[in-house]
């Protein structure tokens, strides 16, 4: 899926226009249309390259891990979301599913560290995830959350 993020192409750079190719959808993947993203200060730290003790930041980096959207795809094995419904992704696309602290439902505390939206190691081709400052973005459907009829999308995005 082709499409268009705001991202950063080293440390010092501002976010400018970046478009790019999202990886295809797998079998329990969810596209979605971003309608809205939080800004966060972790956001412009990670573009920034601030968090090297974690990790040096892999550019171009494209931020933004609070995300409103709608799904426009879903892989065949998704069964909890259709094309057309709201939805939300906060910091993490993926764990290992696995480990004790997974299966406990805490993918965030995850043995294997879990995706994080941007600047994370897909576990499964090994490329970097790019976030949310973009007008699409691929997900497992189990990092998915459904929102709320009638809440205000515009200003849900920060609350993720």
């Amino acid at each position: 899926m082709k499409t268009l993020g705001y991202g950063a192409q080293d440390a010092h750079g501002r976010l400018t226009p970046l478009p790019f190719e999202r990886r295809a959808l797998r079998d329990d993947d969810v596209a979605i249309e971003i309608h809205y993203c939080g800004v966060c200060h972790s956001d412009l730290h990670q573009a920034r390259n601030d968090w090297v003790a974690w990790g040096p930041t892999v550019y171009p980096c494209i931020p933004g891990h609070e995300i409103i959207g709608t799904v426009v795809e879903v892989g065949q094995n998704v069964s909890r979301y259709n094309v057309g419904d709201g939805v939300a992704v906060g910091t993490i696309v993926d764990s290992c599913r696995v480990c004790d602290q997974c299966r406990r439902g805490e993918a965030q505390m995850c043995r294997a560290f879990p995706t994080t939206t941007y600047n994370g190691t897909d576990r499964h081709d090994g490329s970097n995830t790019l976030g949310g400052y973009s007008k699409h973005i691929v997900v497992s459907e189990a990092f998915v959350l459904r929102m709320p009829d009638g809440l205000d999308t515009a200003r849900a995005a920060p609350l993720l």
